[in-house]
């Protein structure tokens, strides 16, 4: 009984103090200031773990098809270079002001499944600019871009300039 009181009570000071945080306004929030380490760790692993569930039983389909490929292409020129780049550009003027830095996708994208790429292309990331294109992109679309994705990682400048001049240019939204 006596530990249950401690606790209790414990629990409702940690309650009050991160109340009474949160309304002085003490905590900054500027994209400017980065995260600490604490911080950082149970946001990625918040996301990791999210991610992984709610892609569990999504069914890549075949990701193969050039078309498939250069339509993702398309897409990944138009909405994703700004935050993830290309190859042989390490940093952009979008970049540089977003906090958390978005991932340099050609580095990281094989940390993660054809299934959890769709997931977090589809719904985004909360609490990140990376945006949800679920609502202005068809499942078609979302799975071209992973496509896509899955050649990225090997492609060199040169590639990826081929690419870009193989795909012509941007013929807009075309959602």
């Amino acid at each position: 009984m006596k530990y249950t009181k401690v606790i209790t009570g414990l629990a409702l000071g940690g309650i009050i103090l991160g109340f009474a945080l949160m309304y002085s306004g003490v905590i900054n929030v500027a994209a400017t200031y980065p995260h600490s380490s604490l911080t950082r760790w149970v946001l990625h692993t918040a996301m990791e773990r999210s991610v992984s569930y709610h892609a569990s039983n999504i069914q890549a389909p075949p990701l193969d098809r050039p078309e498939q490929i250069l339509n993702g292409f398309r897409h990944y020129r138009e909405m994703c270079t700004g935050c993830h780049l290309v190859p042989g550009v390490s940093s952009s003027e979008i970049r540089k002001g977003l906090m958390p830095t978005p991932p340099e996708l050609q580095q990281t994208v094989r940390e993660w499944t054809p299934a959890e790429l769709f997931w977090i292309i589809k719904n985004g990331v909360r609490m990140t600019a990376m945006p949800a294109w679920g609502p202005s992109h068809s499942d078609e679309k979302i799975w071209e871009m992973v496509a896509f994705l899955e050649k990225f990682p090997d492609m060199t400048k040169a590639q990826y300039s081929e690419m870009d001049k193989q795909a012509g240019p941007d013929a807009g939204d075309e959602d």
